[in-house]
């Protein structure tokens, strides 16, 4: 959790919850990570699906399964200004993106 203090600091923010990796025990594009923060938010803060506005870069392993969840997502799209996918794979499909 101390790795985020200085984001919280330069983002002008706190974060009211933080889940990682760690916690979670798998790594993004696995369904568990949503299914564990489904539940946390939902138990922490009485939080719905419907609720969560799920923001990221990779549509592979944020936005692809963000919408088999059914959650709404906006896309940081950070490399607009190159060609392909970089480093990260293709996402299966196009991904429903809401922003």
């Amino acid at each position: 959790r101390l790795s985020f203090l200085s984001r919280n600091a330069r983002l002008h923010v706190a974060f009211e919850a933080i889940y990682t990796a760690q916690d979670i025990g798998s790594y993004k594009p696995s369904p568990r990570n949503f299914e564990y923060m489904l539940r946390r938010l939902e138990s922490d803060f009485g939080l719905q699906k419907k609720d969560v506005l799920h923001t990221a870069q990779s549509l592979f392993h944020d936005h692809a399964p963000a919408n088999g969840f059914g959650l709404a997502s906006a896309w940081i799209d950070r490399r607009h200004a190159s060609k392909g996918w970089g480093a990260t794979m293709p996402p299966p499909g196009t991904p429903k993106l809401d922003f």
